[in-house]
This record gives structure tokens, C-alpha cells and sequence, in this order.
């Protein structure tokens, strides 16, 4: 049994390199037809990210909310919960996260923060969990329910942004910043990257240890694999409709409550735009181990920094770059995806 799970790692593993590999060399190839100087693009956007503190800093810092969203993608995935509604999840987050701290300017900053992340991670539990609990009452698609929630609150956080709690003195749609003693603490300048890094391994241990040793990790895993075999089994299936919906949310909610203490430090309209996305496809890449969301995470942020590096260095323009961003993206989450897909059909027998 040992040997043959080592096996199906392996792989996993060789598949995945050659699908890097593949995706990799279109890229190159990309970069040599559409740049008139393909080695200096070459090298700025493979090498780019590591030349300076700077670019490597804010490129870790750029993978800390996705290893948020991917682990909460990752729980809702193991629990056979769909849970389409990052964006808007994250986004409020950040705002009620935002709010709490312009409403209290004289706090103190840790307790401020912490209960701003508090806030910003209830925000989020509360929209997915509402797609949870329509459908273990109604039996309403997840995907649908969460897909739409999202929507709209996307829509209503932009009219707060523009709106009620839009900073005049800002040429930018935004709100006012935070007061500095919510801003957390630097750890690698001049780059953006700060402790929230550790909070973010933090959050993949703990999930890790809620995932593989706990009773209540255990029985969100059978409901996973086969909800009918876990209702026969004495497992209240109900629950692990909801609180897997419930737990993702609330960490795509912290992602945007430590976006905004950490990076950003003011509500940016659609800062977070993409992040519930890359969320799936980090969760898909990892396999939905909570310890693998944290290299995949790293992978997406090396990309970015990466595409963000060629434009500033050479001659290829943004469309160029998303475009080969891209590729490599596309391929490397469809090599996750079957692999997703092939696992869950055998899973059942």
C-alpha cells in the first residue's frame, strides 16, 4: 500500500515537471516570435524576480494571500464543496477589515488588528457559509450560489470604495489609509513582504493538523470521497455542507484583512481582483494538501513577479507578458485538474 501510494506520487510528481517543462518551453518560444530582444526578456522573467531584495521580497509577499484562498480552496475541494466566490470573499474581507480600523484610529494596534482580522475573516465565513447552508436546505448548487453572491458583493464593495468612504484626497478609488500602528510589521525591506508570511505558514500547519488529526478533518474527508457511504456510517453530512463552505470563506477573508494591514493599507478598488481565482488553481497544483499550497502559491507570485519584471526590463508590453503568463498557467492547472479528475472517479471504488 506504502509502495504503491510512493508510486502514484512519483508520478504525480514526473507529470508535473514535464508539464512545467512543456509550458516552459512555449513561453520561450513565445518570447523569441513576439520580442526583439527574447534574452533579455528571457532572462527577466525567469531570473528577474531573484536580481534584487526588492523583487524578491514583494514576490514572497504576492504568494501570502494565496496561500490564504488556496487553503480555503483546498478544504472546501476535500469536502467535495465547490466554492466559486473567492473574489468577493476576499474583497470584503478587506473592506470590513478597513473599516473596523478607520473606526477605531487610536486603538491599539495589535488589538485594532487583530480585530479587524477578526472581522474581515467573519465577513467571509458569513457569504460562503451562506452557499453551504442553501444547500444543505434547499439542495442549491454551491458552484451557482457562490459564483453569484460573489458577484453582487463585488458591486457593493466597489459603491462603498466610490462611494461613502471614497478618500477625496486620493487620486485613486479608494478609501482613507489606516492608521500606522495597524500596519504590520516589515521583515524584508525596502521590499512590501511582512509577518504576515509566518501567518500564512501558520495557517497551512493548522490546517494540515485539522485536515489529517482530528475527528472532525476525518469525517470532512469521507463526506468527500462518498456522502452516501458517511450518512450510512453515522456521519452528520449536513454539517460538512456548511462548515467546509464556512471555513474557505473565512480564509479568503483573512487573506484581504492581511492584505490590507500588510500591504496595501487602504481599500483599493479590486486590489484583489484575481486572488479567489489563483486560489483554485493554487489549491489545484497542490493537490489540496495544505502543505503543498504554500510552494504553489510561491510558483503564482514567481510568474507575476516575473511577468512585472520583463515588462520594466525589456521591450514586451503587458499583453505580451499576460499572454505568456498565461500558457504556462493554463497548462499547468489543466495538468492539475485531470489529475483532480482522475482522482475523484476512483476515489468512490
Amino acid at each position: 500500500m506504502v509502495r504503491k501510494k510512493l508510486s502514484s506520487v512519483f508520478i504525480n510528481s514526473v507529470g508535473l515537471i514535464i508539464t512545467l517543462g512543456i509550458a516552459f518551453l512555449i513561453a520561450i518560444f513565445l518570447i523569441f516570435v513576439l520580442s526583439s530582444t527574447p534574452a533579455r526578456t528571457i532572462y527577466y522573467f525567469f531570473i528577474g524576480p531573484f536580481t534584487n531584495k526588492y523583487y524578491f521580497g514583494n514576490m514572497l509577499n504576492t504568494a501570502v494571500p494565496l496561500v490564504f484562498t488556496g487553503l480555503g480552496i483546498a478544504i472546501a475541494f476535500k469536502s467535495s464543496i465547490f466554492n466559486l466566490g473567492g473574489e468577493g470573499q476576499v474583497y470584503s474581507g478587506a473592506l470590513i477589515a478597513t473599516v473596523v480600523c478607520l473606526s477605531l484610529p487610536n486603538a491599539n494596534g495589535y488589538l485594532g488588528g487583530a480585530l479587524a482580522l477578526i472581522s474581515g475573516l467573519i465577513a467571509g465565513s458569513v457569504l460562503a457559509g451562506l452557499s453551504g447552508f442553501f444547500k444543505m436546505k434547499w439542495g442549491t448548487n454551491e458552484l451557482i450560489s457562490s459564483f453569484l453572491i460573489s458577484g453582487a458583493v463585488v458591486l457593493i464593495v466597489n459603491y462603498f470604495i466610490t462611494g461613502p468612504l471614497d478618500d477625496p484626497g486620493n487620486s485613486l478609488l479608494t478609501t482613507c489609509a489606516i492608521a500606522e500602528q495597524y500596519h504590520l510589521l516589515k521583515i524584508f525591506p525596502p521590499s512590501k513582504l511582512n509577518i504576515s508570511t509566518f501567518f500564512g505558514i501558520l495557517s497551512a500547519g493548522l490546517v494540515f493538523f485539522l485536515m489529517f488529526y482530528t475527528h472532525w478533518g476525518y469525517e470532512m474527508r469521507m463526506c468527500g470521497l462518498n456522502r452516501e457511504f458517511s450518512r450510512y456510517g453515522g456521519i452528520n453530512v449536513s454539517t460538512y455542507l456548511v462548515m467546509p463552505m464556512a471555513l474557505s470563506g473565512a480564509l479568503h477573508g483573512l487573506a484581504g484583512g492581511i492584505s490590507i494591514l500588510g500591504t496595501y493599507h487602504m481599500c483599493v478598488k479590486e486590489f484583489s481582483f484575481g486572488m479567489g481565482w489563483n486560489g483554485i488553481a493554487v489549491a489545484l497544483i497542490a493537490k489540496n494538501h495544505p502543505l503543498g499550497v504554500i510552494p504553489a502559491a510561491i510558483f503564482f507570485a514567481y510568474l507575476d513577479a516575473g511577468a512585472k519584471a520583463a515588462m520594466l526590463h525589456s521591450d514586451v508590453t503587458f499583453e505580451i507578458a499576460a499572454i505568456v503568463q498565461s500558457i504556462i498557467f493554463y497548462l499547468v492547472t489543466a495538468q492539475a485538474i485531470y489529475s483532480f479528475i482522475k482522482f475523484r472517479k476512483r476515489a468512490p471504488a
